[in-house]
């Protein structure tokens, strides 16, 4: 093989339009789903002053905040219900109301914006007076009672119009309870969007300082994934996959981006990576010290994802898509 003077890669490098030219096409805004907060009520706008540029919105802002996201080909919705307190219970039961936050912004939602995918998360944490994913028994969630739950709220959001369930609760056997319920209730054509491999992080602080979620005792360690066990990683997806998941996902996105592309060497599906609150705030909180230009880091940050082959990017930065990519 010949060697420098002859080989010289800066030649591909020399200009802005050369490096477009041969390189390869960043994120598109059609590729990137939008993780909103919703609050209850008319006229709310909430400053999530751990996340900015984020709000908790309720569904009249919300759809102010879509319409010119909506124009620009944004990829879609994922919606995490802010529940008063008042309204959490034991066992959760809000979440599958027929008239309960979610499933009314849904509805607004695809009134006026019939072409937009809009994905629901569906779990019990923001819904239970405790703040687990599934009830209680003696003291540790009760996988196996979850199942009926997490498929009464995923038929729920899809009679409200859903175009996607996305269950992140990581129980065993949720997207075959889900899927089933779908089924048996007619949704053939519900998008099932697994949280098939998501982990045990340090990064979600932000996230459920937003969605007012976190656990009133223990951790979720016992049901989300270890960040050191790559095989179970893997495995969960295969698993979410077997049991009927249309897309798979990675949760955290940028520490994981091996497992990222580990799944997408193991299955054909459409793998989604979940840009998670945490990873949003680093870079915000980067940039504020002055370590570096914020538009920059976050451009990066989701080339990064899409270059370890995530096919679609759930991330924060989807509402600034034009003040990133610009």
């Amino acid at each position: 093989m010949s060697a420098f003077p002859e080989v010289r890669p800066r030649r591909l490098r020399r200009t802005a339009a050369l490096r477009q030219l041969i390189g390869q096409p960043v994120p598109s805004l059609g590729k990137m789903i939008w993780p909103v907060f919703i609050v209850g009520g008319e006229n709310q706008k909430i400053e999530i002053h751990s996340m900015l540029g984020q709000f908790r919105m309720s569904a009249d802002e919300l759809c102010r905040a879509v319409a010119p996201l909506a124009t620009q080909g944004l990829g879609g919705l994922m919606l995490f219900g802010v529940l008063d307190e008042k309204l959490k219970d034991v066992a959760g039961s809000a979440a599958f109301a027929a008239d309960g936050l979610v499933q009314r912004t849904v509805k607004k939602l695809k009134a006026e914006f019939p072409q937009l995918p809009v994905f629901t998360d569906v779990c019990l944490c923001g819904y239970t007076n405790h703040g687990h994913c599934g009830p209680l028994k003696n003291g540790t969630v009760d996988n196996d009672a979850a199942l009926p739950i997490l498929g009464k709220i995923a038929l729920s959001h899809a009679a409200a119009g859903a175009d996607g369930v996305a269950p992140s609760a990581m129980m065993d056997g949720q997207v075959a309870a889900i899927r089933q319920a779908l089924e048996v209730n007619g949704f053939h054509d519900t998008i099932l969007m697994s949280y098939s491999t998501k982990f045990a992080s340090a990064l979600y602080g932000p996230f459920r300082e937003a969605a007012e979620s976190s656990p009133q005792c223990g951790d979720r360690k016992a049901y989300q994934l270890p960040p050191d066990q790559l095989q179970q990683a893997l495995r969960e997806s295969q698993i979410d996959e077997a049991e009927g998941a249309d897309i798979l996902m990675v949760k955290p996105a940028t520490f994981y981006l091996d497992v990222i592309s580990k799944v997408r060497k193991q299955s054909q599906l459409p793998l989604a990576a979940y840009n998670v609150s945490g990873e949003y705030a680093m870079l915000h909180a980067l940039a504020k010290s002055g370590g570096g230009d914020l538009t920059a880091l976050a451009r990066e940050n989701l080339i990064a994802i899409q270059r370890a082959g995530a096919d679609i990017l759930i991330t924060y930065w989807a509402n600034q898509y034009d003040q990133i990519f610009k």
